[in-house]
């Protein structure tokens, strides 16, 4: 695993375009289908520990976030043929395992992923009605701790309290907090000579 942190895309930046299937109902999803509302745009895998370490938290913050008027979706842009964890049936898995009630999306181009310059998993942008970013970066400063070779602990649970501030200050119109910070985890499983520049 490369440890990578997240390019932190100019606030202000427009909402990439994209049509990605949803796993769990095949059905496309458009950012068309947000028009007028925030949006959350979440980068993640099902094998990151970085992505397992908030994960729970994050089935319950994202359901708060929607019941506020956000829209919320996730992304998963991994090289499934070197990943097999990340497949589009294990991610469908993985929306039943954790209770994800937002659309767990599959860019297999990986050309979604490009178009935000998304580095790691987990990645988060946040754009507001008018689909312009207003945060990047990370869900909060916890993170997992390897005890060995694949097996992580967390004795700092995941809060998802940053993020959350983010999108309170944002639906009540107000400056979001400065400085944000960078997300930090896996990187992002390009597929051969896809790698960004």
């Amino acid at each position: 695993m490369a440890l990578t942190e997240s390019t932190m895309l100019k606030l202000g930046s427009s909402l990439p375009a994209f049509e990605l299937p949803d796993v769990s109902t095949g059905k496309q999803v458009t950012n068309e289908a947000y028009s007028g509302q925030p949006l959350l745009v979440m980068f993640i895998c099902n094998h990151c520990p970085y992505v397992i370490h908030l994960s729970e938290k994050l089935a319950g913050r994202t359901k708060e976030f929607i019941a506020a008027g956000v829209g919320v979706v996730a992304i998963s842009s991994n090289d499934v043929t070197e990943y097999p964890l990340d497949s589009p049936e294990k991610m469908k898995e993985e929306v039943s395992l954790r209770g994800y009630e937002f659309p767990y999306l599959y860019d297999e181009s990986q050309k979604v992923a490009h178009a935000f310059t998304a580095a790691c998993t987990p990645d988060f942008f946040l754009f507001d009605s008018d689909h312009q970013l207003v945060y990047r970066g990370r869900f909060d400063e916890t993170r997992p701790t390897r005890i060995k070779s694949g097996v992580y602990d967390s004795d700092n649970p995941a809060t998802g309290n940053e993020l959350a501030k983010a999108i309170e200050a944002m639906i009540a119109g107000e400056k979001i907090a400065e400085p944000q910070w960078p997300s930090l985890g896996c990187n992002i499983k390009w597929k051969k000579d896809n790698e960004p520049s």
